[in-house]
């Protein structure tokens, strides 16, 4: 029955297309990108808070935190089982793979990613797990999008538009943020985007805010209520929090990626290495609960009144109204979640980076503040910077200030702390931008060349391969040969640049008809002179396995026109700047989402 409407609205849809424009086509599935995406954020968010109530409830019998303990290693074991026994024993993590996908696989995202992230990261982080779920909701927006964009096949711009349009809807369903949703699909995933593509990927974000709106119930969503005055006489304290929330977050970056890659060079079975990622993520919840799952509970907990409630159900209950004690262990626990997070996803299990950079950023702004409000130098509003040291992080790991701004903004009911974001987040992003050329989920894609980044030219040369603009068929020369052979060559071919090669076809040199224009008109010297006597040295050579980025680099430093390709060590060929630059331009135009 399912299947039969299914295939139903299937039809309805590709009826539509044949009858709308095609820009009127790309609003109607940008709605339905955005449906289906704000459904993967309810099933996810609605799984995790039923699971962590759950958990609560049953810490409240047994007044300790074993059951936080126990629920994680059980998701992380469920989580490595499925990945073996039903998604063919691998899954793509993080939204790294979207950048992949964009920048190398002409958008095209597997279909299991339309539900492998739901189950995968439901079982870890709903059970328990240190880590995010808007990762998993992002891919599995971006997996909608590609493949509703496979299915009616639609080009590469539009597969990529809607991959954009599924991100911002899962982020704005997420959150209910509509705006932080469209930044964060722009600002992060498509950098290389008109204005124009704006109104699709805003009203995908819109329609995922309201379907979630309406399904969800508001407890679930992070947001607060709870706002004290902005106080322009604190900005010298917020300018603070924005350096400190920059250097945490080159140590999340730096840490993870070591903790994770430790997993990654284990030489043993996944579900060992699943058990004993596990058994140490439950040592480090059983110290500090808030490391359980999301952890938004907490970050509520955190700007309200009572902060004390932390402390409910731990080992440190009895010091629940001590600050000291409270500030300790809060300090303790933003030292432990980039662990917590890196051990969650390098043992097995699956989730994101977005929500612990928010779990972490409210505990730097709570530390920061209480710890300058205990010395009596000046009262601090709490919750402000609480609130604000989200953006910090945010903006420090993903390189995303604009989005990190905005989302707070939204979910804190309105704009009055503007300024404080705007300059907590900017300040972050620019200290880890010096210190982290790339942001976490981009920095390994980009060293090889696999993602898009904010440099225009290195997107699009990327997208180019080499080998396709190498042309080997130029006639070459003998250095013992006279130029009579080459005014022959010249004669009866377009070629104004040869190579010089031995009888095993190693390279020898170069000649250049404008180089020997006055020359060739010299009976005499063409007559008597060698071709070893005229030829130039190369000035530089390109290998078939050089990057475009390189190949055109190389052009630049060496201010000629062509340059030869040697290949196994033998001359192969030519590249002509002028057919790169060709290249360039067709796929920039291609690529160029309007």
């Amino acid at each position: 029955m399912f299947k039969k409407y299914i295939s139903k609205l299937e039809s309805i849809i590709a009826w539509s297309q044949t009858i709308l424009t095609e820009k009127q086509f790309i609003f109607l599935s940008s709605v339905l990108v955005g449906i289906s995406s704000a459904f993967a954020v309810i099933v996810l968010k609605t799984f995790a808070h039923w699971v962590f109530s759950f958990a609560t409830y049953i810490n409240g019998i047994v007044k300790i935190s074993y059951i936080n303990s126990i629920l994680p290693i059980i998701g992380i074991l469920l989580t490595v089982f499925v990945v073996k026994k039903v998604l063919g024993g691998t899954i793509e993590k993080g939204t790294s793979q979207i950048l992949y996908a964009v920048a190398k696989k002409a958008s095209i995202i597997p279909k299991k990613q339309m539900y492998a992230q739901i189950i995968t990261s439901s079982l870890t982080v709903g059970l328990g797990g240190s880590a995010g779920l808007e990762s998993p909701i992002v891919v599995t927006g971006a997996a909608f999008g590609s493949n509703y964009a496979q299915k009616y096949k639609l080009s590469y711009k539009d597969r990529t538009l809607l991959i954009g349009c599924g991100v911002a809807a899962g982020i704005a369903a997420a959150f209910n943020a509509p705006i932080a949703g469209v930044l964060f699909a722009i600002e992060v995933l498509l950098v290389d985007v008109s204005i124009s593509a704006f109104t699709p990927i805003m009203i995908a974000a819109a329609t995922g805010a309201l379907v979630s709106v309406i399904a969800l119930d508001e407890n679930i969503l992070l947001n607060f209520k709870q706002q004290q005055i902005f106080d322009y006489h604190k900005i010298p304290f917020y300018v603070l929090l924005g350096i400190l929330t920059g250097f945490i977050s080159i140590y999340y970056t730096r840490n993870f990626q070591r903790t994770e890659h430790y997993f990654a060079r284990l030489k043993i079975s996944p579900y060992k290495k699943a058990l004993i990622g596990s058994l140490i993520l439950a040592l480090l919840i059983f110290i500090s609960p808030t490391l359980f799952g999301e952890g938004y509970e907490s970050i509520k907990i955190l700007s309200e009144k009572d902060p004390g409630q932390l402390l409910d159900h731990t080992l440190f209950s009895s010091f629940r109204n001590n600050s000291y004690v409270l500030l300790a262990f809060v300090g303790l626990t933003v030292m432990l979640k980039v662990f917590a997070t890196g051990i969650t996803l390098g043992s097995g299990g699956n989730g994101g980076n977005f929500a612990p950079s928010l779990f972490m950023g409210s505990y730097v702004g709570y530390f920061f503040s209480k710890s300058i409000n205990l010395t009596g130098l000046t009262e601090l509003p709490i919750s402000n910077f609480t609130m604000v040291g989200m953006a910090g992080i945010l903006s420090g790991l993903f390189h995303a200030p604009l989005t990190a701004i905005f989302l707070i903004a939204e979910i804190t009911g309105g704009y009055s702390l503007m300024i404080p974001l705007m300059i907590v987040a900017s300040i972050s992003f620019a200290i880890s931008k010096r210190f982290e050329k790339h942001s976490m989920d981009v920095k390994d894609l980009a060293k090889k060349g696999h993602a898009f980044t904010s440099n225009k030219d290195s997107n699009v040369l990327s997208t180019l391969d080499t080998n396709s603009i190498i042309q080997t068929d130029y006639l070459t020369l003998s250095p013992d040969e006279t130029l009579e052979k080459l005014v022959d060559l010249i004669s009866h071919s377009n070629q104004v640049i040869f190579a010089v090669v031995d009888k095993e076809k190693h390279l020898l040199g170069i000649v250049h008809f404008n180089s020997i224009r006055e020359i060739i008109f010299n009976p005499y010297r063409v007559k008597y002179t060698l071709i070893k006597e005229i030829m130039l040295p190369t000035i530089d050579v390109i290998y078939p396995f050089n990057s475009m980025e390189t190949v055109m680099n190389k052009f630049e430093k060496s201010k000629v026109s062509f340059l030869p390709v040697i290949k196994d060590e033998k001359y192969f060929g030519f590249i002509s700047k002028s057919i790169a630059l060709e290249s360039y331009r067709t796929k920039l135009k291609s690529m160029t989402i309007e």
